[in-house]
Parts: structure tokens; C-alpha cells; sequence
């Protein structure tokens, strides 16, 4: 893979564009702690349909960390910089957990720009106070034994069922977690524990939303993540039975098609 930077706030932003003869855009956010890395798989199999672009959020992956909270309003700027490079004025914005986050302030800055909007395991309504105590209990984690706390918070994000048949790939999510700094993983928690909630977007939206959740998955509860379902003015859930937080892998076959579909739907192709 070919490292592409763009000078954002004085820092670097990592990301990835393939398909460039293409269109037609779909863009990947990541999850707290992973990198674009972790869509490799959808990248290279729509490539030659669409084009693809998947970013290193601030922090992550091979992006710079650049304050003490990376906001989500923040990370979404530093996406429209990239779209901006790019010379891409509308895409299908994909985003994963805290990658749904930094998508809906994205949706909510630059709801001109989308032509569809997926939620991967993530919603839309501001954290509990047990979520933002948890959040700052992390961070104390992280500077205690920021090793220690990877490496027994990401088998936790797999269904129990699925961490024997998915060992390398949990493996693989743990040692790019691993390359997360200090700093980036506090300034996500951070920014995480103070974002607003956002549900109001759904009915502003002019474009259709799919919502992906795991019937497994202790962090988003299916009936809040369904309730948020029935919001949007065209939208559309998947329900993965055997996928706890990171259905993208734990499904993979499943939804390479499914999300492909869905791009596809939304540009009318």
C-alpha cells in the first residue's frame, strides 16, 4: 500500500484511495483503537466497482495525534479536508463504532456531501453516565498499562462464540491497536465522553441510512440502536445473529455484499 498524507491543522492525516477512475465514492472511518488497515478486505474486493477511500482518524493508525480531546466534530473536519483533497463532492460515508460518531458530526457539518450513511455497530445518542465514567476509568487504565488494556479489551469486542474461529484476526486487530499511542487513544476517549447527542439528524437527512448492529453486542443494545432505526426518513437494518462489535469481520461475506449493495443503491447503479 502506497502511505498518502495531507497537511491538516498543521499535522499529518493518513489515508488510502483506490478505484480513482471511479465516481462513485465510499468512504470507511474506523473504530476506536483500529486503523484503515482493518478494511483491507472490502477495500481491494470494491476497488475495481467503486472508489474507495478509508482514513486514519486523528490519533490512529498513521495520522498525527494533535491535542488532548480529538472531538468528533474535529475528526469529521479532518475527513471533509481529506474529501477535499481528494476533490470528492459526494460520497457514501461509512463508519465503524466511534467511526459512526465522527460520521454523524460529519452528516451534521456536511450533510450536502452524503449520498448514504452507514452505521456500524454505533448510534447516535450521547453516552450514559456509567458509559462516560467507564471512559474516564479507560483512560486511567491506559496510562497505568496502556499493553495490559489492549490486549483485554479487544477478544471482549468478538462474540464469545467466534474468538476461537477469529484468533488471527483478533490477533491482527490487537497488534495495530498495539501501534495506538497513549495520547491518541486518551484524546478518542475524551472526545467520545463529551459528544452530543445526535438523533435529530436522522430526520434531517436526505439521503438513506443503514443501520448494522450484533445481536451479541453489549455495546449497543438492540432496542436502543432499533429504536434510532425508525428515525431516518429511508433507511434500512441489518441484524447480524452471530456478530458481537465487529460484524465487518465476525460476518464478513455476509456484508462485503450487503454494504456493496447498499453503495450501489444510493448513487442508482
Amino acid at each position: 500500500m502506497e502511505h498518502s498524507y495531507i497537511q491538516f491543522d498543521g499535522r499529518r492525516i493518513h489515508y488510502q484511495v483506490e478505484g480513482r477512475n471511479h465516481e462513485n465514492t465510499v468512504v470507511f472511518l474506523h473504530g476506536f483503537l483500529n486503523s484503515l488497515d482493518v478494511w483491507a478486505p472490502y477495500i481491494y474486493d470494491y476497488m475495481h466497482k467503486i472508489r474507495v477511500v478509508a482514513i486514519d482518524l486523528p490519533g490512529h493508525g498513521f495520522s498525527d495525534t494533535y491535542s488532548e480531546v480529538h472531538s468528533m466534530e474535529f475528526m469529521a473536519r479532518s475527513v471533509k479536508a481529506v474529501l477535499d483533497h481528494l476533490d470528492i463532492k459526494s460520497c457514501v460515508l461509512v463508519g465503524h463504532s466511534m467511526g459512526g460518531y465522527v460520521s454523524l458530526a460529519f452528516a451534521d457539518a456536511f450533510p450536502y456531501m452524503l449520498k448514504g450513511l452507514v452505521l456500524l455497530h454505533s448510534q447516535a445518542i450521547e453516552d450514559s453516565e456509567k458509559v462516560k465514567e467507564n471512559r474516564a476509568n479507560t483512560c486511567k487504565l491506559v496510562l497505568e498499562n496502556r499493553s495490559a488494556y489492549i490486549i483485554g479489551f479487544v477478544p471482549e469486542l468478538f462474540y464469545s462464540k467466534n474468538r476461537e474461529k477469529f484468533r488471527s484476526e483478533i490477533k491482527d486487530i490487537e497488534e495495530d491497536s498495539l501501534r495506538t499511542k497513549e495520547e491518541g487513544i486518551i484524546a478518542a476517549q475524551k472526545g467520545m465522553l463529551a459528544r452530543c447527542s445526535r438523533t435529530y439528524i436522522f430526520s434531517q437527512l436526505n439521503c438513506p441510512v443503514l443501520f448494522i448492529f450484533g445481536k451479541q453486542d453489549g455495546r449497543i443494545p438492540l432496542e436502543l440502536g432499533l429504536s434510532q432505526a425508525m428515525l431516518p426518513k429511508y433507511s434500512e437494518t441489518i441484524i447480524l445473529e452471530n456478530a458481537a462489535h465487529f460484524g465487518h469481520i465476525e460476518e464478513r461475506h455476509y456484508l462485503k455484499h450487503r454494504l456493496l449493495s447498499f453503495v450501489q443503491t444510493c448513487y442508482c447503479i
